[in-house]
């Protein structure tokens, strides 16, 4: 019996039947659109959720090209402490629970499926002030190469705020 590679050739010296290569993100709409999609497959990250009552559990998900991508997981009182994340901006999708955003334009709170589109510099804290664990999905681009802590009396001008995208 012959193999598929003997009746058919190599697949690979035939481009145009290999699958197109995925398109990583360019733009901040492709980023959210990225954390939209990882969030609607719950099968791929709902497994991996741990929860840890003494700090934030985190999880690197994924890295593309100029990207990663972190699941948190948040129990009732975990908070950030007031921090920006350096050059990288972001998209943080609130996968379940609820969690509170303080920045300069006062206290959010983000239901599951909320998003926040933040730039480079943007401080902000954000606290998980439910009864309930919480668990989010961050996307840093370029990836997270620090997170300076800034003391309660920072906050971020008007023009650092954050865009938030409607939930899907």
């Amino acid at each position: 019996m012959n193999s598929d590679v003997q009746i058919a050739g190599d697949p690979l010296a035939i481009p145009h039947l290999l699958p197109p290569v995925p398109a990583h993100p360019a733009t901040v709409a492709g980023f959210v659109g990225l954390a939209r999609t990882i969030a609607a497959d719950r099968d791929s990250w709902s497994p991996l959720v741990r929860y840890d009552a003494t700090s934030r559990w985190y999880h690197r998900l994924r890295t593309g090209p100029g990207y990663e991508v972190w699941l948190l997981s948040w129990v009732p009182g975990q908070g950030s402490g007031r921090h920006d994340h350096g050059r990288s901006s972001g998209v943080l999708t609130v996968l379940e629970g609820e969690l509170t955003e303080r920045g300069a334009d006062g206290p959010r709170t983000l239901g599951a499926g909320a998003q926040r589109v933040f730039a480079p510099g943007y401080v902000h804290e954000v606290v998980n002030d439910s009864l309930a664990p919480a668990v989010s999905l961050h996307v840093y681009f370029p990836g997270l190469t620090e997170m300076p802590m800034h003391s309660a009396q920072c906050a971020p001008s008007a023009a650092e705020a954050p865009q938030e995208t409607a939930a899907h």
